[in-house]
């Protein structure tokens, strides 16, 4: 099987889909390569994340490396959620073929401009670095 239950599971019944109202920061990254599009919604409390949604527009690994990256962060503190790494991402859905990989990539850019869009409305200051940007898709 190419996929594992857990990709097919957050493919079928995601989790957090949709948009957030008046939502703290907003993350938008897309792939012309791949066509995966990828928004992320961070509600902001306390410097944690209260609620997180996602609208996807992709295949099903980018939709399931969605949900599972909003599961992973959700009530967490926004410097755990910028240490989420698309490994990590992966991992927890018990793997991605490597040439869909870069959808768990996707995920983990997603969440980092959410974050950085909330850091630049509150003029909180921050390393840039952490926010550099990480090279999506192999070439093919």
């Amino acid at each position: 099987m190419l996929y594992s239950e857990k990709v097919m599971d957050h493919f079928t019944h995601p989790r957090n889909v949709g948009a957030l109202e008046n939502a703290d920061g907003v993350g938008e990254v897309g792939n012309a390569k791949c066509g995966d599009i990828m928004k992320m919604y961070l509600k902001i409390k306390d410097g944690t994340i209260e609620d997180v949604k996602f609208e996807t527009f992709g295949c099903g690994s980018a939709i399931a490396s969605s949900s599972m990256a909003t599961e992973l962060i959700k009530g967490k503190p926004l410097s755990e959620a910028l240490t989420l790494s698309n490994q990590a991402v992966a991992e927890a859905l018990d793997g991605l073929p490597a040439y869909k990989m870069h959808c768990s990539v996707l995920a983990e850019q997603a969440i980092k401009a959410a974050v950085k869009d909330y850091y630049d409305k509150n003029n909180i200051p921050y390393d840039h670095e952490q926010f550099a940007a990480t090279a999506c898709c192999h070439e093919e």
